[in-house]
């Protein structure tokens, strides 16, 4: 069974990069018509797509953060990583990394278990 966690700093400050890896055991990230999602959920609020990077590479963005988005992989390692630059306190979030056969959330099937993310002014 593929399991999911992400690791990376708690706390970063405005104007920064929030750099997250998601590492993943029990499946291989390269495996064929797998997706690799990263989500978050601002206090209060619902569930953001942030993006994804599929099982051949290619990178799919949400468009409104599109430009402050990157996410990559490391297939030596199976971990893929995201890179959300320019954040301020609106990026404070519990975010999330899953597997999925798409980037809808209801495809997802694995999810790890999210990490709280705060973003000081």
């Amino acid at each position: 069974q593929v399991q999911l966690q992400e690791s990376g700093p708690r706390l970063v400050k405005s104007s920064q990069t929030l750099s997250l890896t998601c590492t993943v055991s029990g499946g291989s990230i390269t495996t064929n018509a797998y997706y690799w999602n990263w989500i978050r959920q601002p206090p209060g609020k619902g569930m953001e797509w942030l993006g994804a990077i599929g099982y051949s590479g290619s990178t799919y963005y949400n468009p409104s953060l599109k430009s402050r988005t990157s996410i990559s992989r490391d297939t030596s390692k199976n971990h893929f990583t995201l890179q959300l630059s320019s954040v301020t306190p609106e990026d404070t979030a519990l975010y999330y990394c899953a597997r999925g056969r798409s980037t809808l959330m209801d495809e997802y099937d694995s999810w790890g278990q999210g990490t709280p993310v705060s973003v000081s002014s």
